[in-house]
């Protein structure tokens, strides 16, 4: 649910980054967040379970316009990888603009794919969402390493609604910032709308 403060004419988005454990939600938005300008951004804050933790941070983007006046101001989430921290998962997902799932591309992490984007459509149903209407970003990361799977096996198996889809090496870079900018537009695509 997107929050506007007409005090500062500012927009306030909330992309929340889902998927697997270990797939490479936390590189993302260190990543992103290594390389936001220092006074585009706010604090990044971890919150740490026993066996994973949530990272959120905002910024500024500088490149993305404004909404009738408006700048926007996006806010990060990582959800907790492993579907034993589903409250946790729920309650991150309350209020959601938009939701990045990031893949893990390794051949043995396919059904862990595929049990987390499950567990993500019952979490936004449960929120009112509806994955089909929702501004999505699907993310292949790990597309660096030996043992994975052909994309285009993995675009049969995950992809939702045609959703933009992008190769990653999160830990590089590569892919993250092209991932973030499609759902970005989106968000800003339904805000103009509405």
């Amino acid at each position: 649910m997107t929050f506007i403060n007409y005090a500062s004419k500012e927009i306030n988005c909330k992309i929340v980054y889902y998927g697997p454990g270990l797939g490479g939600k936390t590189s993302n938005l260190q990543y992103i967040y290594e390389k936001t300008s220092a006074d585009s951004k706010g604090k990044m804050i971890s919150l740490a379970t026993e066996a994973d933790r949530t990272l959120f941070f905002d910024f500024l983007p500088l490149d993305l316009g404004t909404v009738r006046g408006f700048t926007t101001r996006f806010h990060l989430y990582t959800v907790p990888g492993q579907v034993f921290y589903d409250a946790s998962r729920k309650l991150i997902l309350k209020g959601v603009d938009g939701v990045v799932f990031v893949a893990d591309s390794q051949v043995e992490r396919m059904d862990a794919n595929i049990e987390s984007i499950r567990n993500l459509q019952e979490n936004l149903e449960e929120h009112g969402f509806d994955l089909k209407q929702i501004p999505y970003a699907l993310q292949f990361n790990k597309r660096d390493l030996a043992n994975i799977v052909p994309s285009d096996q993995m675009y049969r198996t995950l992809n939702f609604k045609r959703e933009p889809t992008f190769e990653a090496v999160a830990t590089q870079g590569l892919g993250v910032f092209d991932t973030l900018r499609a759902v970005a537009k989106l968000i800003l695509k339904d805000l103009s709308r509405g």
